[in-house]
């Protein structure tokens, strides 16, 4: 049995190495043969549309669009329903293949048996003892 692999990605251009990693691991697992989920959430959302991938450029990375094709031919995309609801994004607005879906589902895929969770997240990471509260490390 294959094992599973859900990627969340809240980045996009306002945080585009993290949103090209979240894609380019995604398109290597589904490569090597792992069940694999992408969820658009944040940002990313805006990726779910025609077109939107085309305008994503990062140095010396993969194009998007040919990763996000990838994903789409060998595993599931997924993009959040808040995020799609708070964007004015409908299921008919979306590319191919591309489902909308909310919590739920998210929890029940990262929680079966077998599954690795990755989340590539925009923000910055803030310190968790009360001596740095506040603090932000880039």
């Amino acid at each position: 049995m294959a094992q599973s692999l859900v990627v969340k990605v809240t980045a996009g251009m306002d945080a585009p190495e993290r949103c090209s990693q979240a894609f380019t691991v995604a398109a290597v697992a589904v490569a090597s043969g792992a069940r694999v989920s992408l969820w658009l959430t944040g940002e990313s959302a805006w990726y779910a549309l025609p077109g939107r991938a085309a305008e994503f450029s990062l140095a010396e990375a993969a194009p998007l669009p040919d990763l996000l094709e990838s994903i789409l031919a060998g595993g599931r995309v997924t993009l959040c329903s808040q995020c799609a609801a708070r964007r004015g994004i409908k299921q008919e607005d979306v590319i191919e293949g591309v489902r909308i879906a909310g919590a739920q589902v998210f929890v029940q895929e990262v929680m079966a048996e077998g599954t690795q969770a990755l989340v590539y997240w925009a923000g910055a990471r803030v310190f968790p003892t009360p001596r740095d509260a506040g603090r932000t490390r880039p």
